[in-house]
């Protein structure tokens, strides 16, 4: 099977995402913040709405950062932590989906037809 890359996402950004989204419980930490919206949480709310705290929820956190989608500030003596990419996570559905049904001689209901 032939992948090709896409000039909206490169294939080594994709991989690198979808690795940061591999875990449940990062994904549930980043569904989390994306209802916050751009204010972001404190880690210490964030750990009672995602249901991951302590060093987990920071392993967690720091894996996201480090992909780029979450990002932490330090207001006051509190850490705020706010998704931030949210263009990025867009790409990501689109990644997969851009392709979709190419080699197939079926209609394909997935495609975006703009």
């Amino acid at each position: 099977m032939k992948i090709e890359s896409t000039d909206d996402l490169d294939l080594t950004l994709a991989a690198t995402s979808f690795a940061a989204l591999g875990s449940e419980q990062r994904l549930g930490v980043l569904r989390a913040l994306v209802r916050t919206g751009p204010d972001g949480l404190s880690i210490g709310e964030l750990g009672v709405r995602s249901g991951v705290t302590g060093s987990t929820l920071t392993h967690h956190v720091k894996v996201l950062a480090a992909a780029g989608l979450v990002e932490q500030a330090r207001q006051g003596r509190s850490i705020i932590c706010a998704a931030v990419a949210y263009d990025q996570v867009r790409a990501l559905s689109e990644f997969l989906l851009t392709a979709c049904c190419a080699d197939s001689t079926a209609p394909c209901e997935y495609h975006n037809h703009d």
